[in-house]
């Protein structure tokens, strides 16, 4: 017998994680693409939320001051949604891995910012900075003591990756397309927007009819910080066979 629906996916959505919220991209778009909904209840339900944006995005276009251009974007969405910080680490673009001065930075940024809720990118997403970035992130998770460990949570950009918990973004679908919107020189790449919307409200497809979009998250467990974050993909993608 195959395990039934219930234990692959949620049913019903979740209040937002505890704050304050501690947010990795790899580039600057991915915190807004990704949980740009989430943020936004964050920002109206007075939860602190800092966000670092790993790479300088050099690669995402062809102009000459893309890197400059893609600064001042994230600078305007952080500023809309009011973050308590941000900071731009400006690596390489397509050149993160998984190194342990990188690691150190993580472990440093966590302990100064102290959030109750750290998020990373979805351990089966595309692009390999997204997938190096939850590396990163859950290596340094592992480095830090049980008591101080903030609770980890992963989240998608571009596809769909393992969910166990779900954020009614219903109401911010319009302020999120705004916020998407800031990010033109991306959008002008291909049609982010319209993707990210989609992938929203497939999101709903487990949820019921009053939740008309939602982003999906996957809460790790204690239990599951202890071992790799390849072992614990693997673990939650047998679940289905």
């Amino acid at each position: 017998m195959l395990n039934p629906e219930h234990l692959l996916t949620s049913y019903e959505i979740s209040d937002l994680p505890k704050g304050p919220w501690l947010v990795f991209a790899p580039h600057a778009d991915d915190e807004t693409y990704g949980m740009g909904g989430s943020l936004l209840r964050a920002r109206d339900e007075n939860v602190d939320t800092h966000i670092v944006i790993l790479t300088d995005g050099a690669l995402g276009g062809e102009s000459d001051d893309l890197i400059y251009v893609r600064r001042k974007e994230v600078q305007q969405a952080a500023a809309m949604l009011n973050a308590s910080s941000l900071q731009l680490w400006e690596e390489p673009d397509r050149g993160l891995s998984l190194r342990q001065e990188l690691v150190s930075r993580i472990v440093k940024t966590i302990e100064e910012t102290a959030p109750a809720s750290v998020f990373l990118p979805g351990p089966m997403e595309l692009h390999p900075d997204h997938r190096m970035t939850a590396q990163l992130v859950w290596s340094a998770l592992q480095s830090i003591e049980e008591a101080n460990c903030p609770a980890a949570f992963s989240y998608e950009i571009g596809v769909q990756n393992p969910v166990n918990l779900f954020v009614d973004t219903s109401k911010q679908k319009k302020n999120k397309e705004a916020l998407m919107a800031i990010y033109s020189s991306q959008n002008s790449e291909n049609n982010y927007e319209e993707l990210v919307i989609s992938l929203d409200k497939g999101r709903t497809f487990t949820l019921g009819s009053e939740v008309s979009y939602a982003e999906g998250f996957y809460r790790f467990s204690r239990q599951q910080l202890q071992r790799s974050l390849r072992e614990v993909t693997h673990e939650i993608v047998d679940l289905y066979f």
